[in-house]
């Protein structure tokens, strides 16, 4: 792929008077990721629905945004898409050409503002910029009017960042100390729809990478979709997007209690030797020189007690948020701060 070489070092934001703001986004095709710096990143379910003019939105939060354009056209994101009919699921679409509708999902207006005005920097990352950053850039750099949950906003972003996902994991990686100071690290980032590796060598460069389209955890939640155990307890076909909710919930179909934990394991052991089959057959020319494995992305909890007490492995903690937080901007005083062991 193009672009190997490029070093994963920190980013430097300056220190003094702020007069942007600034926010990471990680667009997953499960939820999407963003964080403003402080306190804990925030998720949105990756899902929406188009209301029609003439329908009212169900109830809206910061948790599931209502996004109105200019020309009227209102899209409800988040968990409250349930609710309607129908919805737009972005696993199964170009979530590219959704960043900008996506960036308008994840920007938060401050405590009692009636209107949002400010300039924008933005972090982003996306499985092959090489392919994507352009457009991704063309579609979030300039002046944006909307309205989030009833309130105008008014921005301009005025600074795009677009860097390889699972890099800002890395990164974040490295802040906690789960980097060795030597050898090879692969990042394997495994999400909803799509799961990828980067192997980075001890100066941060990446020196091979591959990312696959399909493979994520929506794929083995299609598989589970299609199993007559639970379509005939259910009594009608089975929607993936709601068995990748019940992976994050005792794997059972939304609010039917019905579960297919007992009989995961059939289609988890395929899953789990495929995804790390193909890491085995890329990288074996650099095995001896591996020191370590770290495996991050919001669907890294399926496999986890699999590769407990590895010695070469370290999952990410909390890796639903490791590459968003690892994209926001480190300050100069906690770069100096950061070691590896």
């Amino acid at each position: 792929m193009n672009g190997l070489g490029t070093r994963s070092r920190p980013r430097k934001e300056t220190t003094g008077t702020v007069s942007h703001r600034t926010i990471a986004l990680d667009a997953g095709n499960y939820d999407l990721k963003f964080w403003n710096g402080a306190g804990h990143p925030r998720a949105i379910r990756s899902m929406r629905f188009q209301l029609p003019q003439g329908r009212d939105p169900v109830r809206y939060s910061d948790q599931s945004p209502l996004i109105e354009l200019p020309d009227g056209t209102r899209y409800h994101f988040g968990t409250q898409a349930y609710k309607y009919r129908r919805q737009q699921q972005t696993v199964v679409e170009n979530k590219v050409d959704l960043a900008r509708l996506h960036l308008y999902a994840c920007l938060e207006s401050e405590r009692d503002e009636e209107m949002s005005q400010f300039p924008l920097h933005v972090y982003a990352s996306t499985p092959d910029p090489s392919r994507n950053a352009d457009t991704i850039k063309s579609q979030l750099l300039g002046m944006h009017e909307f309205k989030r949950n009833g309130i105008p906003f008014r921005i301009t972003v005025e600074h795009v960042e677009v860097e390889r996902e699972g890099i800002g994991a890395y990164r974040y990686a490295q802040q906690l100390g789960l980097i060795p100071d030597s050898g090879y690290t692969i990042v394997v980032d495994i999400g909803g729809g799509t799961w990828l590796t980067r192997l980075i060598d001890a100066e941060g460069d990446v020196i091979d990478e591959n990312v696959m389209d399909r493979g994520g955890s929506y794929e083995l939640a299609t598989a589970i979709s299609f199993d007559r155990r639970l379509i005939d307890a259910l009594g009608t076909t089975v929607d993936p997007a709601i068995v990748m909710d019940g992976f994050k919930s005792g794997h059972t179909y939304a609010d039917t209690g019905l579960s297919w934990s007992l009989w995961l394991e059939e289609y988890l052991d395929p899953w789990f030797k495929g995804i790390f089959q193909t890491i085995k057959a890329q990288y074996t020319p650099y095995m001896p020189r591996v020191t370590r494995f770290l495996v991050t992305g919001g669907s890294s909890h399926l496999i986890a007690e699999r590769l407990a007490g590895r010695k070469l492995f370290a999952v990410m903690p909390d890796p639903q948020f490791a590459n968003v937080r690892g994209l926001y901007p480190v300050a100069e005083g906690w770069q100096l701060c950061m070691t590896t062991k």
